[in-house]
């Protein structure tokens, strides 16, 4: 859990909220087709639908009281990865550190699998 402390006193945030704004804006960067888990049972790497991409992320809060967040992505065919993943950095940092005041460490992008568009 995330605690912001403010003048007024303190927020609480938990983890599923800011696995839900990082995947959202992850995925909202061109060429991402979706946040991406390995199945424990087949080994597979699967396409998460919209409600469950919190699933795709992990955060780690790390002992600076900054958070490092981990996300595994699927990616359509011919786009720049390096490019995708340098903009996929960008605005999950930016969209997380606006939306919950959190001083963002890392954000670090895992390619599971590439798709046709």
């Amino acid at each position: 859990m995330l605690q912001v402390h403010t003048d007024n006193g303190n927020i609480n945030i938990s983890s599923n909220v800011i696995t839900r704004i990082a995947g959202a804006a992850a995925t909202n960067c061109f060429g991402v087709k979706g946040m991406a888990v390995r199945s424990m049972t087949d080994g597979l790497v699967h396409l998460l639908r919209k409600e469950a991409m919190g699933k795709g992320v992990r955060v780690h809060y790390n002992e600076d009281h900054t958070i490092t967040i981990d996300l595994h992505i699927i990616v359509e065919h011919g786009v720049n990865i390096s490019a995708l993943s340098t903009s996929i950095i960008k605005e999950v940092r930016y969209v997380v550190g606006k939306i919950t005041g959190a001083e963002i460490a890392a954000v670090n992008v895992f390619v599971d699998s590439i798709v046709a568009g």
